[in-house]
């Protein structure tokens, strides 16, 4: 049984816009699950059964999605500048999840592999 078909994003979408990006790596988490690292530093991971994404972000970012869409955003771990969010990417928006997901990527990469996106 491959992963669910999901209403506003497929799973395999998502997981193919994170392979896209330079550098991008997926490996397996601690529980088996998908996590997304690059320079072995985490930016996403995918949950067991493949229905929510933690992803990183600003403070300030995952507090406005929040407040904005609580169904579909909810507040994960914080640390630093930086807080995860734990997304339903079922009930998620497709353009604004592939936003969130480069986002992450960018705040995790080095200046070099973000220029390689930009050209």
């Amino acid at each position: 049984m491959g992963p669910p078909s999901v209403l506003g994003m497929d799973v395999q979408a998502v997981v193919k816009v994170m392979a896209g990006l330079p550098g991008a790596e997926e490996q397996e988490g601690w529980a088996g699950q998908p996590v997304f690292k690059v320079r072995n530093k985490s930016f996403a991971y995918l949950s067991e059964d493949q229905t929510r994404l933690h992803l990183k972000a600003l403070r300030e970012e995952q507090e406005a999605l929040v407040a904005e869409n609580p169904d579909v955003y909810t507040p994960s771990w914080a640390s630093g500048r930086f807080a995860w969010l734990l997304i339903q990417v079922d009930l998620a928006d497709e353009e604004e999840l592939r936003e969130l997901v480069t986002e992450a990527w960018r705040l995790t990469a080095p200046k070099y592999l973000i220029a390689q996106l930009t050209s």
